[in-house]
This record gives structure tokens, sequence and C-alpha cells, in this order.
């Protein structure tokens, strides 16, 4: 690999095969790639079927994750990967678009010879965590944050466990960790991804380079108060759990505009739940985000300051629980400014940005290696619904910017 020569590269290839695969794998409600499931294996079988005719050698690792491997002149490794997995009625980009891509640049880099470092394409398992409620399943198992004990028991909508779910598929979760050997030689990772909400459309760019992903605060909390009759109890003697809730919902609100950063009340129950009841009992499922860990660790205090205030308004007490936690990811700044230059180079300019939603690029990131993603326009900024789209020729340039990437990439680990 010498210098960038763009010959035999076919993005219209890749946009061909992901309908392909709409076509196998969707319905008249959108992408049924679900995890684990019949037609997530079909889609891994269209998968190896795309790779048939390359000096390809592709195998499952012990957490269910795809590779495919391209044997260089050295066993240093650049790594390039997505996810074929869907959320339930998904879009038909959303995870495979990377691969799909990755396939292309496979074939181009293939065509010129043995590469100087070995290539991998890996298709990491079950990323959306739409069927158990845990994502970055295969990802996380190699970056070592998985637990198997807190996940075996987990169960989807029909009551079936994730561990018996992985048995079907031939995965041993309690040899999932071993995946970490899969990163030994990896020098630096490279996820595409359409950006899933409307930041590049409204500045009317096609691509941006990914700065990070957001940290997240996810927390339980409970307002408790006193269950009343609706009728006979005087509006300034209830103890109105839903009322404090109410008030910290719309003060979350400003505390993420504060703070630049993002915020979800995602979900709320109540207790007794009846009309004719002053409600005792409210428990709400908070999410924060932010890019910047201090200023996350702000807005989580903030909020539980004003769960306090708003507790003591409404004479109900509060107690929060956190359920997850992940640190703010940021990615490595020289190939951060390889991806800049790659953009420009496909689309004329380029526009740097974080990720709301996390990736598996955010535990490879995790587990040490030099990590970069890049996204591509979304329309309406729509993700996770099957009015997801992209226009083809913005498929077209993140095909040729992630291609440029890799060849950049190869030349930087070589350097290294």
């Amino acid at each position: 690999m010498n210098h960038y020569d763009p010959t035999g590269l076919d993005p219209q290839r890749t946009i061909t095969d992901l309908k392909e695969l709409r076509a196998l794998t969707g319905d008249e409600n959108g992408a049924q790639r679900v995890a684990f499931t019949d037609t997530w294996i079909a889609a891994r079988k269209f998968m190896r079927e795309k790779l048939e005719s390359l000096p390809i050698e592709v195998e499952v690792d012990e957490a269910g994750n795809q590779w495919a491997t391209l044997v260089g002149k050295s066993d240093d490794a650049l790594l390039i990967g997505g996810h074929i997995d869907s959320v339930p009625n998904g879009g038909w980009l959303d995870g495979c678009l990377n691969l799909l891509a990755g396939v292309e640049v496979l074939r181009h880099i293939a065509s010129q010879g043995t590469p100087p470092v070995t290539i991998r394409l890996v298709d990491w398992a079950d990323e959306e965590g739409a069927r158990f409620g845990r994502s970055l399943f295969g990802s996380s198992s190699a970056s070592q944050h998985m637990n198997p004990d807190e996940l075996r028991d987990l169960k989807d909508k029909d009551g079936i466990r994730l561990q018996d779910a992985l048995e079907r598929v031939g995965i041993n979760i309690d040899r999932a960790l071993t995946t970490k050997e899969q990163l030994r030689n990896a020098k630096a990772y490279l996820e595409l991804h359409i950006e899933q909400g409307p930041v590049l459309e409204s500045m009317n760019l096609a691509m941006g380079t990914v700065l990070g992903t957001y940290g997240v605060e996810r927390h339980s909390i409970r307002f408790v108060g006193q269950a009343a009759h609706a009728g006979s109890t005087p509006m300034h003697l209830r103890r109105d759990a839903l009322a404090a809730a109410a008030k910290l919902e719309l003060e979350i609100r400003e505390i993420a505009k504060r703070n630049g950063g993002v915020c979800t009340m995602g979900r709320v129950d109540t207790k007794p739940g009846i009309v004719t009841s002053v409600v005792e009992t409210c428990d709400c499922l908070l999410d924060q985000r932010h890019l910047d860990a201090d200023s996350l660790a702000k807005m989580l205090q903030e909020a539980k300051d004003a769960s306090e205030k708003f507790a003591q308004e409404e004479n109900v007490s509060v107690a929060w629980t956190r359920i997850w936690q992940i640190e703010p990811i940021l990615f490595n700044e020289e190939l951060r400014a390889l991806t800049d230059e790659s953009i420009k180079e496909a689309t004329g300019t380029g526009h740097r940005l974080p990720s709301g939603p996390l990736h598996d690029a955010a535990e490879v990131a995790r587990a040490g290696v030099p990590t970069v993603m890049l996204f591509v326009q979304s329309l309406r900024g729509l993700s996770h619904t099957k009015l997801e789209d992209t226009k083809e020729e913005h498929l077209a340039m993140s095909v040729q910017a992630l291609d440029r990437l890799a060849y950049k990439a190869v030349e930087w680990i070589q350097k290294s």
C-alpha cells in the first residue's frame, strides 16, 4: 500500500449489498435482525457469502463476535467494526452500514496484494441489547466489562433467558470473556455509523468526525408520599409523589441546557395508579449524558439536589438507585485528525461532533485500542425506525472516507 489509489473501490456495490440485506432480513415494519434470532443468523450468513471470493479467514469467537481476517505481512492489526443486529422494526443502515462498507474496503485492499498489516472486520454480537436490555454484549466481553453472572438470567419478552438464547447459537456465556485475545494485536479500530441524530443534516454536511461517546448516568428515583382520596383531601394537605416527580422532570431539562448535556426521564410509574387516589409512590427512570466527566457529575448532583428540594416542597421522601454508569470515552486524537482528512477528501468539508448513543467503539477504546468513529448524515435525524435513511450519495461518500481512513490508519500503525 504505497500512494493511495481508489481504483477498484466500488461504493455503489456497498449500497447494493445493503439493499439486498434489507430485502433478506426486513419486512414492511423495518429491519428484524434482532440478536441471536434466526433472522440474525441469516444476516451473518449473508455477510460470509459476501466474503467468499476473498482470501479471508472467517471465525466466530467465544462471545459470538464474527471476525473476517485478511492476513497481512505483520500481525499488527487494523480493526474495522460494526454490528449486523438491529432493534425490532429497525432501520436498514444502523450497524450494518459499517460492516458492508468494511467488506468493500477489504475487497479494495485485497485487490492490491498482501497488505503491510493484518486487516480484520468484526461483527460484534448484540450491540443493540434490544432483546435482553443489555447492550454491547460482544464488545464488552472483549473489553472485560461484561459480568456473566449479572447477565445470564436476563429474560426477553417471551421469558427466554439470555444464557439459553446464547447456548442455542453455540455461545457459552462463561467463556465469553476469553474473547479479549482477539484484541491482542489490535493497533487501531475504525467504525463508520449513521449519525442517528439531526446535527449533520441541520448543518448541510455529509459526514463528521466523532469526538467520543457520551458518559451516561442512569438512575431509578423513587418518590414516596401518601395515598389519599382524590375528592376529600384538600390540595394543601396532599403528599403527592407525582407532583415532586413532575417538578423534577421539568428541572432536569434546564439542568441539561445549563451544562451542555442531554437528559431524559423515560419512564414514570405511579401507585396506586387509580384516578380517585393521590399518588403515593412514583418511580422514575432518569438518563443523563455528557461528553465531559465533570459536567456529567455536576448534572447528576444538581438533579439530586433538585429532587430533595421538590420532595420537601411536596412533603414526600426521595431515594436514588444507580442502575448503570459509563464514563465519557474520548477517541484517539491522532486518528481523529486522520479522519478529518479522510472526510474532507471524500466530501470537501468536515465537522467534529460527539456521539450521544453508545457504540461498540466505546468498549474497544475502553480496552485500550486507539479508536475513532465516522458519522454520515441521517435524514430527519431518525434511527431505530423503518423511516431511517441516508442519501445514497452520502452513503457512497462514507465508503470512500472509510477506505481512505483505512489507508491512512495502516500507515499510522506502521509508523507507531
